[in-house]
Order: C-alpha cells, then structure tokens, then sequence
C-alpha cells in the first residue's frame, strides 16, 4: 500500500492535504477570533503557505524531470549480450547503482528455450544480463562504458573460446533514448582508436526476455569463481 506513497510529487500532494485540513479545521473553530488575534492570524497565514509550497512542489515534480533521471523513470532496466553470461553478470552485479541482474536468453524466436536449446544455435538467442539500475546513481552510458570494457566487441559470434551465435555481442535497448545513447557510446568507441578492428556489436530492440535456470543465476558466486577462461 504504501508504494503509491513513494514519489516527492505524492508526499508532496499529501502533505498539501494534511496542512490544507488543519487550516479549515483550526478556520472553523474560531474565524474571527483569528481573524482579530494578530498571532492566530500569522500561524493561520503559515500554515496556508506550507500548503501552498506542497501543493506547488507536487505540479512541479509531476511535470519537470529530476536531474540525472529519464523518460523511463529512476528505476530503469537494461540488457546486454557479451558472450557467456555468468562473467558478465559478475561484472554488473557489482556495478555501482545496479540493483538486481538476473541472467536469460533474448533475441531468438524460441519460446521459453532451455539451456540445450540455446546452445545448439538454432533458436536464435543470445546469452544475455538483464539488470536493474538507479539512474540517480548510474546512468545508462556509464553502463555501457561496463559493457565495452568486460568483453571483445569485434570478434563476431565468439567471445574467447565459446563460439556461435548464442555468445554475440549485442545492446538490447528498452527506449529511443537507449538506442541513441547505445549509438554514439559505439560510434565514439570505435572513433578512439582503441579497437583496430570494427566493432560488430548489434543494437537491437530489446525482445522477450527468458530468465534462464536457477542453477545459472549469480553463477559466480555460488562457486567462488572470477572468470570464465
């Protein structure tokens, strides 16, 4: 009950309402002694202005962005590809801001795949991290700085020893403003001069997500590993 209680613009809404009751009550029990009592008459004059400070605050939250948040709200999700995916959820899941990653398949044309489907290359997904993040804390291009950095983005269909298509490189994005920040972050990788060959990460709406076994999920850490190869 209390999620819907959540957002400034809702506090600010209820302690409009609150202050805004307290007026009329303390109004009614004695308008004209107030009105003729200059204390009375100021504290009456203050509690009108909290009110309207709440009430303004909750227009103004409602409608202007918080800075450092987008169109998708604080809490937003992502999802990347960059070969197997229980090192890459290692990474993230240790990433500032991250607040829960979970491990699956995405991309394919398989419904609900289990990991022996995955791996025969035929049903098309990718091995991919959906995370959680904090825009407040972090933002979606420094997560794709994580990205870049965890794996080999110009090697097609292999990372290291695995290879087929199940371990490509790819973004999927949940918004225009991923898409376009996925965009320039790989154009302006491949302008640095970093990578001597072209960067073959695809960026791709995101699709259905299909979490994968429970035995897969924080992989890593269930067995005290730090790597895949």
């Amino acid at each position: 009950m209390g999620g819907a209680f959540r957002s400034p613009a809702a506090k600010l809404a209820g302690l409009a309402v609150f202050f805004g009751f307290a007026l009329w009550v303390v109004w009614s029990l004695g308008g004209e002694r107030i009105a003729s009592d200059p204390l009375l008459k100021g504290l009456a004059y203050a509690i009108a202005a909290v009110c309207l400070s709440c009430f303004a605050g909750g227009i103004y939250w409602t409608c202007c962005p918080t800075p450092g948040v987008g169109k998708g709200g604080r809490m937003q999700k992502a999802m990347f590809g960059a070969g197997c995916f229980w090192g890459v959820e290692e990474i993230f899941r240790k990433a500032k801001g991250v607040t829960a990653t979970a491990v699956g398949y995405s991309g394919g044309k398989t419904k609900d795949p289990a990991y022996e489907d995955v791996c025969t290359g035929r049903t098309g997904h990718a091995e991919v991290v959906r995370l959680e993040f904090d825009s407040l804390a972090v933002t979606y291009e420094q997560l794709l700085d994580i990205f870049w950095d965890c794996h080999n983005p110009m090697t097609l269909n292999r990372q290291g020893p695995d290879t087929g298509t199940q371990y490509r490189s790819v973004i999927f994005y949940h918004s225009p403003e991923q898409r376009d920040a996925a965009t320039r972050s790989k154009e302006a990788r491949q302008a640095s001069g970093r990578y001597p060959l072209p960067i073959v990460t695809a960026i791709e709406p995101a699709a259905e997500f299909y979490r994968a076994e429970e035995y897969h999920q924080r992989y890593f850490e269930k067995h005290g590993m730090s790597g895949c190869h």
